[in-house]
Parts: structure tokens; C-alpha cells; sequence
């Protein structure tokens, strides 16, 4: 891997930077005006004040430890779901359900043209966020003033096409992984590159999270098995410390499961959101996407049948991982569908939660037999793109419980669950078996890379939710095949999207925010017992956490993409939600095309208080 030092940075200035000049500077200037004709005095004048902002930078840094990563300021926003268990819920409560009706805007800021499926970090009053383009800003949290901008010198085609999910902070550095394949750290009071490391050539849509000194990322494979893999490079010098590969080679574990498939259709991504990490037991939970090519039979030489429709099959595609952290070595897994059929994903994030393990069988639709009712476990939670809600028990992997989500239908994905060892089966009524076939598969990102969020206070976990299939016509003799999207066969023209509240504890939903405005937006929790999320009508909205019932609403200018965070600085809180273009507005347009959301319309909304 190469490391390599970059300087490829603009800076400009705010009230909260140091915008004084070096002595090198001064003395370059002093050269340039003694050269310099009288009549570009004028000229010269503005390049020195241009110069001077240049080097502008955070006035005070206090250094993110492993300590601070692991118990966070309730102020601060240090990752993509705030802590290491993904629950994305605010201890803050200064907004509450007594007094959000009064919240108003703060400050707005534009963003670049471009695709932004992103989630901003804050530490300290400063804002970092990745920006349409491969661009990097640190922003003043209070009032979105600029503070430094970095720009990633990428061929345009590449920068326009950067989805990163997240950045991560570790000490002083941003860890950012660009859309060229680099992990880039990034000085945090700067914005001066430290160090780049190129991760061979594995396409960059997800994000990280630094685990120990440590940034952990995944990437999208980009059409080769040897980009398939969860790398750690040392967070301070861009140095890999391992590689996970998210399939096996022939001899390795898991290498029966492949059935001698050849090693160029052994693929699975790790595109979606970062993975989480348990300090306490010391594992990393991670989610790998479907396996590729999409179909079995592409992957196994025209036979569909080549290997189990029971998992395990093609691992680890469409799994829960457990890594050692310190060696990336694999502790268990947990495959959620077996060598899947149609690019049905369950990558993204693993909450991690603890609670009552009580499932109803009114609500859940497999529970293990072996699960003492009412014990309190550490568990891992995962809703995957496909539907379904799976609970595990986060030490060893065992399967608690799970049922079909966001509804029970005969074109899911998966059509039974031993109870007792947790192995999945896949739904064969549905596998392609012949070139030409058709099938409708549900779903078809009922939630996709915008997370969910726990409320520890209601223990409930909060997922967006669209009622979406998948109506699927595989090449054959009669055509090249293709696919589009469809609401779920017999369901509610003007149900097809919502929000549920699940139980952690017994399964039971509670759906509110019914109607047909799919929301591509993250889900917020805090402490003033609220829920925020936005979608793609432009409304913005929060809720009751323990009713659903709506109690504030704006409209935004576009799209709520992903980003939906809050923070606080000098004891004032802030909700930030970005609105932009992404890769789903277009399908979901297509569907709901009475909404008629704006496109282009990438902005930074933050709202407080009056």
C-alpha cells in the first residue's frame, strides 16, 4: 500500500480561526511587491488579504481519545451514529416535546452540486462534513461559517460520484475515505493532509470508524474479489494493520459454502454504512452486502442449485461479522440470507443494544425455544435492505428472534428460520432457475443507507420504512431482461411508507407517519423523548417517541438525505439535516412522481431554539 504526503487544500477564514501569517508568507509577499508594477498595487492587495485568510485554521483542538470515542460529550457527534453502538440516540434534551413546536431555523448553508448520502461529525463547536465533489469542510457548528476546505484532486468523473457515508475523527485527524480508493487523514485544525493511503482500488461509498488508533473501512468491491475486503490502517500514519475478506478463498474457511465456485464470482461488498464496535467484549460488528455476480446460477456455472438453500451459503455475503479488532481475525457470523438471488442486502449498520428478551409470538415470527423469557442480553439488532428484523446475542452470534418486516408476505425474501439454530432459508419459489423468468421479491430497500435509531428510554429501535418490491425479469431468450420497482403486492396505495416503532423487547410495532412520502433521511433520537426525520416532500419533521404523534414540522428546499444529527455548543442544542441528491431519488421519484421533489438542491439546514 502506498502512503504518500498531499498539500492539495483551500482555506478560507471565520471568526473562530487563527488568521494570522507565517514568516515564509511575509517574506514571499515582501519578493512578490518589490517586483510588482504600481498600477496591480490594487491586485496585490487583495492576494495578501487572500493569503493571510489562507492560512486560517482552529484555534484550539483538544485531542479525540479512545476514551472520548467510547464515552462521548453529550455536545459533540464524534461518528455516523454519534457512539460505537449505532443507537443514534442524544443524551440532549433541551429541545423537547414541551417546547419543539418553537424551533427555528439557526442557519442554512449551500452545498456543491453533486450526490451526497452523508453524515456530518461535530467536535467542539466545529462542524466537519464531506461536500459534493471529494470535498471536505470544517464549519464554524453555530453559524455553518467556513473554516478550511479541502478538495480531493480526483479525475471529476470520480469526485462527482463520491457517496462516503461518514467521517470518522481520531486525535487531531479527519479520517475520510475518498472516492479514488484513499483513506486520507486529514489535520482536524487544518485541513492539511497528513497522510493518504490508496486501498488498492476498492471504490469508496461507505465510511469509517476508528476502533483503538485504528480507522476501519469497507468498500464496494468495484467488480473484483481482491477489493472485497474490511481493512484497519493506523488512524495516525495511514499504515494497514489488517484485511478481512469478506469471502473466502478456495482452502480458506467458509470455502465449502462456494461449492468450487471460481474465485472471480466470489464477491461481497462491505458498500453501505460502517460497521459498530463493543468495547466490552472487544468486537467489531460489521455488514456485508449481497453476493456477486447478483444471481446463483451466474455465480455457479448455470446451476442455481449448486449450493444450500439453507445457510450457510456463498459466506459471507449477506451477514453478520464479529471481528477481533486487533487482528481483524473473525470471532462468528450470522448469515441473514443465503446465497442470495436477487441483490438483496444486509449490509449497514448493527445496533447494539441491551434489553429484555421477551418476544410475543403475536409480533415475532420465529423465536428461539432456548431463550429464558425475561433475561436481559447484550444484543446485536440489524433491519436489512430486504425486510426483516433479526436479534442476536452480540457474544456469541446466537439467534434470539426475528420476523418479517416492514410486513409478512409470500414474496419475501425468506421463507423459514430454524428457531433452534437460527439458519436461514431462502425463499426457492423465487430463485431464477431458467434464463427468461420473472418474479416480484420483497423488499426492495424498505430501508437502505439512511440509519435507524434507539431510544434506550422507550426501547424501541425507529426505522424508516418503504412497503417497496422488486419486479424482476432475468435475461433470457426473449430479451435482455430488467427491473423496476413496485409497491408490495396487496398493499396500501396510500400506506406505502411510514415509520415503525419496534419493541425490543417484545417485537411489537407501532407505525406512525403513514402515508406516500418515502423518506431517504437518518432517524434521531434524543432525550426530550423526540424523533426526528425528514423525507423526500421536503418536510422535516418531529415526533412523539412514545406516540408517533407529530409535533413540529418545516419544509426544506429538496430531498432529506441521510445526515439528520444534533449537537450543542455554548449550551445551546442544534438539529442539522442536509437535503441533496442521491442515488435513490431518481427510482423513488419514478414511483411517487405526484411529489415532484427538487433536484439539485444540496444544503445544510441547522435549527435551535429561539
Amino acid at each position: 500500500m502506498g502512503i504518500r504526503p498531499s498539500t492539495n487544500v483551500r482555506f478560507r477564514a471565520t471568526s473562530q480561526i487563527s488568521d494570522q501569517p507565517s514568516a515564509d508568507v511575509k517574506s514571499i509577499c515582501r519578493v512578490i511587491l518589490h517586483a510588482m508594477p504600481t498600477r496591480t498595487l490594487f491586485i496585490l492587495v487583495v492576494t495578501l488579504t487572500v493569503v493571510t485568510i489562507a492560512l486560517a485554521q482552529v484555534k484550539t483542538f483538544t485531542p479525540v481519545t479512545q476514551k472520548i470515542l467510547e464515552n462521548p460529550s453529550p455536545n459533540d457527534w464524534l461518528m455516523f451514529s454519534r457512539t460505537y453502538d449505532a443507537q443514534r440516540f442524544s443524551p440532549l434534551g433541551q429541545i423537547n416535546k414541551q417546547n419543539v413546536a418553537q424551533l427555528r431555523l439557526a442557519w442554512e448553508r449551500g452545498m456543491g452540486a453533486g450526490q451526497t448520502e452523508t453524515i456530518p461529525i461535530v467536535y467542539d463547536g466545529v462542524m466537519y462534513v464531506v461536500n459534493p465533489g471529494a470535498v471536505v469542510q470544517a464549519l464554524d457548528a453555530t453559524n455553518g461559517d467556513l473554516i478550511w476546505e479541502y478538495k480531493r484532486e480526483a479525475p471529476p468523473n470520480v469526485a462527482a460520484q463520491g457517496r462516503t457515508k461518514s467521517l470518522a475523527i481520531y486525535q487531531d485527524v479527519i479520517l475520510y475515505t475518498a472516492p479514488d480508493s484513499y483513506v486520507v487523514g486529514i489535520d482536524a485544525r487544518s485541513g492539511k493532509v497528513r497522510w493518504e493511503t490508496k486501498a488498492d482500488t476498492r471504490g469508496h461509498t461507505s465510511g469509517a470508524i476508528v476502533v483503538e488508533g485504528m480507522v476501519i473501512s469497507g468498500g464496494a468491491c468495484a467488480g473484483n474479489r481482491a477489493n472485497c475486503y474490511i481493512a484497519a490502517h493506523d488512524a495516525l500514519t495511514g499504515k494497514e494493520v489488517w484485511r478481512f475478506y469478506t469471502t473466502p478463498a478456495p482452502g480458506e474457511p467458509g470455502d465449502e459454502t462456494w461449492a468450487g465456485a471460481a474465485l472471480a464470482n466470489r464477491l461481497a461488498s462491505t458498500w453501505g454504512l460502517p460497521g459498530t464496535y463493543d468495547p466490552a467484549h472487544k468486537l467489531i460488528y460489521w455488514g456485508i452486502a449481497n453476493p456477486m455476480p447478483d444471481q446463483r446460477s451466474a455465480r455457479h456455472a448455470g446451476n442455481p442449485d449448486a449450493v444450500s438453500r439453507t445457510a450457510p451459503a456463498d459466506l459471507y455475503s449477506n451477514s453478520t461479522v464479529a471481528l477481533d479488532p486487533a487482528s481483524g481475525k473473525l470471532s462468528w457470523y450470522y448469515q441473514h440470507l443465503p446465497a442470495d438471488d436477487w441483490d438483496s442486502d444486509y449490509t449497514h449498520e448493527r445496533t447494539l443494544l441491551r434489553t429484555r428478551v421477551n418476544p410475543d409470538p403475536k409480533f415475532a415470527k420465529w423465536i428461539n425455544p432456548d431463550v429464558r423469557r425475561g433475561e436481559e442480553r447484550d444484543v446485536v439488532v440489524t433491519v436489512g435492505e430486504a425486510g426483516g428484523i433479526f436479534v442476536l446475542d452480540r457474544t456469541t452470534g446466537q439467534f434470539l428472534w426475528a420476523t418479517p418486516f416492514p410486513f409478512d408476505a409470500p414474496e419475501w425474501v425468506i421463507s423459514d428460520i430454524d428457531v433452534k439454530t437460527g439458519k436461514t432459508k431462502i425463499n426457492w419459489d423465487l430463485v431464477f432457475k431458467q434464463p427468461g423468468e420473472r418474479h416480484t421479491i420483497c423488499y426492495w430497500n424498505t430501508r437502505s443507507y439512511w440509519p435507524t435509531a434507539y431510544s434506550p428510554t422507550t426501547n424501541s429501535l425507529y426505522v424508516s420504512y418503504i412497503d417497496n418490491c422488486r419486479d424482476l425479469t432475468l435475461a433470457g431468450p426473449q430479451g435482455r431482461g430488467g427491473w423496476k420497482v413496485v409497491p408490495r403486492p396487496g398493499s396500501d396505495p396510500n400506506a406505502l411508507t411510514g415509520l415503525a416503532k419496534i419493541n425490543m423487547a417484545t417485537g411489537e410495532i407501532l407505525r406512525f407517519d403513514v402515508g406516500r412520502a418515502p423518506g431517504n433521511g437518518a432517524v434521531l433520537a434524543t432525550a426530550g423523548n423526540l424523533i426526528f426525520h425528514g423525507d423526500m416532500n421536503r418536510r422535516f419533521r418531529a415526533f412523539d417517541a412514545e406516540t408517533g404523534k407529530k409535533l413540529w414540522e418545516t419544509i426544506l428546499g429538496g430531498n432529506t438525505s441521510v445526515s439528520t444529527i444534533t449537537y450543542a455548543v455554548n449550551g445551546k442544542q442544534y438539529i442539522a439535516v442536509m437535503t441533496g441528491d442521491n442515488l435513490k431519488v431518481p427510482e423513488l421519484a419514478a414511483e411517487f412522481p405526484e411529489i415532484k421533489t427538487p433536484r439539485g438542491h444540496n444544503a445544510i439546514y441547522v435549527f435551535a431554539l429561539p
